[in-house]
């Protein structure tokens, strides 16, 4: 029995490998069965090219689909006991890897045939969505009897599973020696301590310094259209990427979506007068520059902080600095989330954080746009530019899932001869600001006016380095991040340097913002409401917006309509924020949502309400927010109507995918 044990040794791994692959092909088939069955949704519109990758796309969702279902399979096989080899393990791993990936063949062909009631995959919300219905069972057998080709399917890919399963070939009882089960014993180990870190990467998506854990929504970086999502992903993924995130429920504070509506409504309409008649104002086809730091807290600018240290305060930002001196900004700004991924949503397409990261959630399937969606329907070339390696954080699905035309990141700078390469790759997240700055710069030289694009740097962010050439330029400070403002404001007026050259400079509208805040050494800024606060820069080198300070309230979801406001943009479209070039300071306000509270600011006070009541009010003067007012302010009652019916349109239209203006 001596022939070939050394091969046994390895065959649990070997076996284990050609069982996984052949989940592989049983997945593809279901995928083929599901275009197939949804041909005039998914199908008819497809080219060899989007084929290939929506294919692509699905290898890495099912790889993390596989793993995460057989990981109970995979580590039976993998164990490194020898005396786990026998028959009747053996027949227990079989019966293990049928059951489970018949299930998944289940469920995907069980969803080809729902697709078109959802125009998505399924996800956890499909137990709460039918909790109440009793007649689930005679509809599943009409189903049944109607799609019995898939049914047949069904049987046949089980029949193969278990028919084409490759059982290991080594037994407890062919290793005689003691030499033989150690042999075993530390091929079996090596064999585990790769599938670790290759099974982690598998349901990760990779194991990159900048790969957040995949989610649905990342499916949309392998497709042109968003209904085509459904090919790339399958359910099990869906499912399982949802569990627990059923986080929207709509809140039952209003009788009827009508009566929300009269409070608040995310609808806009630009190009409506003050008594609701139509205007025929021409559009503004300025370009539109969006530039979302990271990091970038209010904190860090001596220009938005000139009373802090009693007037002593310098801040680290003296570019930016004077670059505030020719913007419009506000006297209190906020971000609406804690996270990139939040940014993201909020200052590009006019929607907060709450409860979770909005792109984490089924509701990230829903139909909605953004900024750069709007204006290409209007003619606007547009492109989201991240140094970053493409699809690191998600935001390349998420910037062709709002309607950006292009996407530059990491590759296509090394890609660019002009520039230095992947020399100047940080070696942790991406190029850093100030060479990608410059290229993001050059880039929209070329491109067709008008034009909008967003730019997302990567530079002031943890591990908080500066480059080899700046260490002695920009140094340790109180904080570890300072260093990387410093370094990163310097980009920024190089940037500006460079693009008040180009002709399309004075045609053009400027955002600066950031993704969130980040370390402080100010307690002001470490308060509840002091974590939000972000800068709202807007800078027009036309002079037709007036530079200066105003007396109002801003937030990354203002940015949308107040930008498309200053363009005499005049179709309805769809945001939580204001247009603050024409809304009265007293009616400017901002949310946002920390640790189950929600935080609303208006008319001078910030208001904590928990869901159910409000837990404490602040002035804002009150910077350390120690003095509660709560049943002392007159407009408690008011504020506390208004965040109600952000919170209803917000759940309800997150249920319901009422994102656009027409749904």
């Amino acid at each position: 029995m001596k022939t070939n044990l050394l091969n046994n040794k390895a065959s649990s791994a070997i076996a284990m490998l050609i069982n996984l692959l052949m989940a592989f092909v049983v997945y593809n088939i279901c995928r083929v069965a599901y275009m197939l069955e949804n041909y005039s949704y998914l199908g008819e519109h497809q080219t060899a090219a989007t084929l290939l990758d929506i294919f692509r796309g699905g290898y890495m969702f099912d790889r993390s689909a596989i793993v995460y279902t057989n990981s109970l399979y995979i580590v039976l096989m993998m164990l490194p006991v020898f005396y786990k080899e026998t028959r009747i393990i053996h027949k227990v791993e079989k019966w293990l890897f049928v059951v489970v990936n018949s299930l998944a063949v289940i469920i995907n062909l069980c969803d080809a045939v729902y697709f078109p009631y959802t125009l998505r995959r399924t996800t956890t919300s499909v137990f709460s969505e039918f909790s109440n219905d009793n007649n689930i069972a005679g509809v599943f057998m009409t189903e049944f009897v109607h799609h019995w080709y898939l049914v047949v399917l069904g049987i046949l890919l089980i029949w193969l599973m278990w028919r084409l399963y490759v059982s290991p070939r080594v037994l407890a009882s062919q290793m005689k020696t003691t030499a033989e089960r150690v042999k075993y014993t530390i091929v079996m180990t090596l064999c585990l301590a790769a599938a670790v870190p290759l099974s982690i990467g598998a349901c990760r998506g990779g194991l990159g310094s900048g790969i957040r854990p995949i989610t649905i929504n990342n499916a949309n970086q392998y497709v042109e259209r968003p209904i085509d999502c459904a090919l790339v992903l399958n359910t099990p993924f869906a499912m399982l990427r949802t569990i627990g995130k059923s986080v929207f429920n709509v809140p039952n504070y209003f009788a009827s979506t009508d009566e929300a509506e009269k409070i608040f409504s995310p609808v806009k309409n630009n190009g409506k007068s003050m008594d609701g008649d139509s205007t025929d104002t021409v559009m503004r086809k300025k370009n539109v520059v969006i530039i979302i730091v990271e990091s970038f807290g209010r904190e860090y600018i001596g220009a938005l902080n000139k009373d802090l240290d009693d007037g002593k305060y310098k801040g680290y930002t003296p570019n930016v600095d004077k670059l505030i001196e020719k913007s419009v900004t506000y006297k209190y700004s906020y971000c609406n989330g804690r996270k990139s991924i939040d940014g993201m949503p909020s200052v590009l397409c006019g929607i907060p954080m709450f409860v979770e990261p909005f792109v984490l959630t089924p509701a990230s399937m829903n139909t909605y746009t953004s900024i750069a969606g709007l204006l290409t329907a209007e003619g606007y070339s547009t492109a989201f530019f991240h140094g970053a390696n493409r699809g690191s954080m998600g935001f390349m699905a998420f910037a062709n899932k709002t309607g950006f035309q292009q996407y530059y990141g990491r590759q296509d700078y090394a890609a660019d001869k002009r520039f230095g390469g992947d020399g100047d790759f940080d070696g942790n997240w991406g190029i850093w600001d100030e060479p990608f700055l410059q290229y993001y710069c050059a880039k929209m030289g070329e491109m067709k006016e008008p034009f909008m694009t967003a730019l997302f740097t990567v530079s002031s962010h943890h591990p908080f380095v500066v480059p080899d050439k700046y260490k002695n330029v920009y140094k340790e400070e109180n904080l570890p991040i300072q260093k990387c403002i410093r370094y990163t404001d310097m980009a920024i007026g190089k940037f500006f340097d460079e693009a008040s050259k180009q002709s399309w400079f004075k045609n053009t509208i400027f955002v600066l913002t950031s993704d969130h805040t980040n370390q402080s050494d100010h307690a002001e800024y470490s308060t509840d409401l002091g974590r939000f606060c972000s800068p709202i820069i807007i800078f027009d080198p036309s002079g037709e917006l007036a530079p200066g300070m105003r007396e109002a309230v801003a937030q990354q979801i203002d940015i949308v309509p107040t930008i498309l406001g200053h363009l005499n943009y005049s179709k309805l479209f769809f945001s939580f924020g204001c247009n603050l070039l024409d809304t009265p300071a007293e009616e400017t306000f901002a949310v946002n949502y920390l640790n189950g509270t929600y935080q609303y600011v208006k008319h001078g006070y910030v208001l904590q309400f928990d869901g159910e009541k409000t837990k404490a009010v602040y002035s804002l003067d009150d910077r350390l927010m120690k003095n509660n007012l709560v049943g002392k302010v007159k407009y408690q009652q008011e504020m506390e109507q208004e965040i109600k019916a952000i919170i209803y349109q917000y759940m309800f239209r997150m249920v319901n995918d009422k994102l656009m203006p027409n749904k």
